[in-house]
């Protein structure tokens, strides 16, 4: 990673777990780190260690977010905040889901759209979202965790599409099953809880690298071929296009494409 040295870095909910262990990465690397979270003595304690700023602050509520981060220059925005609370989905009441709502999608948007006005202006700008692989292939138990990480991961492709032309990038990580507070209320659960944790295991990309939890598969698709028609040529011109779909790591879901330039007919 490159020096972040008069930099200044934004991480929700970075008083423990993920959040805190990417506020020391930042800090290391020399940007002023100002660690929100909506509870202050966490906050404070990973402030203090790193040298930067504790920030209480609820992303759940969107003036509030407003109103403490669209006056600050932030240079690296960093949406690590979550919450979840484990139910199969009849039992979930509306008040809970848009709860969920709240936190884990609508606290990505209050940020974001707090920060990105100081970052256009500048004409850069990092924004990292912490999304879950639950929002690339659901998880049972936490339905609308899942739906709204699934959001977070749409709404990091379209910011990064508006803002590209202002150089500003924005990714999101999607971590597997990672031993924090949130893991640890899994376990609590017994059973059943260990039985998502297990299925979680199976599915994430460290169980794919995993030639114990899954043996790689080694199969070559055939490339497909498809000639443009005549028809819809340009005079003169004949383009090809190859797509080769490729299992990696046991995962047959990647189509690689190629397209081979025009070449005149004869």
């Amino acid at each position: 990673m490159s020096s972040l040295a008069g930099r200044t870095a934004v991480v929700t909910g970075g008083g423990r777990g993920i959040g805190a262990a990417i506020c020391r990465r930042l800090a290391k690397d020399g940007a002023q780190v100002i660690v929100v979270d909506r509870d202050l003595e966490p906050a404070a304690a990973v402030a203090n260690e790193v040298g930067g700023e504790a920030l209480r602050l609820d992303v759940s509520v969107p003036a509030d977010v407003a109103a403490a981060l669209a006056d600050r220059a932030v240079d690296v925005l960093v949406n690590n905040a979550g919450y979840d609370s484990f139910a199969w989905f009849t039992d979930v009441t509306p008040a809970q889901w848009r709860q969920l709502l709240a936190v884990n999608l609508e606290g990505v948007f209050a940020c974001t759209q707090a920060v990105l006005p100081y970052m256009q202006r500048q004409r850069l700008g990092r924004i990292i979202n912490i999304s879950s692989e639950a929002g690339r292939i659901g998880s049972k138990g936490n339905a609308v965790y899942a739906a709204a990480k699934g959001g977070v991961i749409a709404f990091t492709k379209s910011i990064a599409r508006e803002n590209a032309r202002f150089a500003i990038t924005a990714n999101a990580v999607l971590p597997g099953p990672v031993e924090t507070p949130l893991l640890d209320e899994i376990r609590a659960m017994g059973e059943p809880g260990e039985k998502m944790i297990a299925a979680m295991k199976a599915v994430s990309p460290a169980g794919w690298a995993s030639p114990a939890n899954r043996p790689p598969i080694r199969h070559e698709i055939p490339p497909i071929r498809h000639e443009i028609p005549p028809a819809n040529r340009a005079p003169g011109l004949r383009v090809r296009v190859v797509c080769r779909r490729s299992r990696t790591a046991g995962r047959p879901d990647f189509l690689r494409c190629r397209r081979f330039d025009a070449a005149a007919s004869p």
